[in-house]
């Protein structure tokens, strides 16, 4: 049997949690639906759980909330730095590491990892470009090695956007740091 009251008070107990899922699940909806996780909610995000550590914990919990944010900057940041993802993704990371703080951001990524690399593959499938999308990926991986700027590596990406089938960021992350939450009983 269901029990309510349970479940009420496991909301009330992990309440930043769900906010922090509450977001991700906006954050993924407009990814998929425009490819860009907006300022006007990442800024917010990251804030508000900058606060709420420091009211709630104190300045070791400020401290916590900004090495979290530093973490999901520092874990998402390589990828954009070369053209891989967009800004709003790292900002959402961010976010997530201002609520629940560096080792629980660092987990959620390792999941939204493995989560983006599953998406990936299966929307590879779906479209039936897997020669296509192979030859792309070893170019990548060639181009990050004997590359090695930043900046060119930037342009190439660019250059070749249009021709590549994206993967809105923002949904694997979704995914990836909800299902972390449910592993771990963070949000009952």
């Amino acid at each position: 049997m269901l029990d309510v009251d349970a479940i009420r008070a496991g909301f009330i107990e992990h309440w930043p949690v769900w906010v922090v899922t509450l977001l991700l699940v906006v954050a993924a909806v407009i990814d998929g639906w425009k490819l860009k996780v907006p300022n006007a909610l990442t800024f917010p995000m990251i804030l508000a759980g900058w606060a709420y550590s420091g009211i709630a914990f104190g300045w070791e919990g400020a401290l916590y909330s900004l090495l979290g944010t530093a973490v999901g900057l520092a874990l998402l940041l390589p990828a954009y730095a070369i053209g891989g993802m967009g800004s709003g993704d790292v900002k959402l990371l961010a976010g997530v590491g201002a609520w629940v703080w560096a080792t629980n951001t660092f987990y959620a990524f390792c999941a939204t990892a493995v989560v983006g690399g599953v998406i990936a593959v299966l929307m590879v499938l779906v479209r039936r470009g897997w020669g296509k999308h192979q030859a792309q990926f070893w170019l990548i991986f060639h181009e990050i090695f004997t590359v090695r700027d930043p900046n060119r590596l930037a342009t190439i990406a660019a250059e070749r956007k249009p021709t590549m089938m994206l993967l809105p960021y923002g949904i694997p992350i979704a995914i990836g740091t909800i299902l972390y939450f449910v592993w771990e009983g963070m949000l009952l």
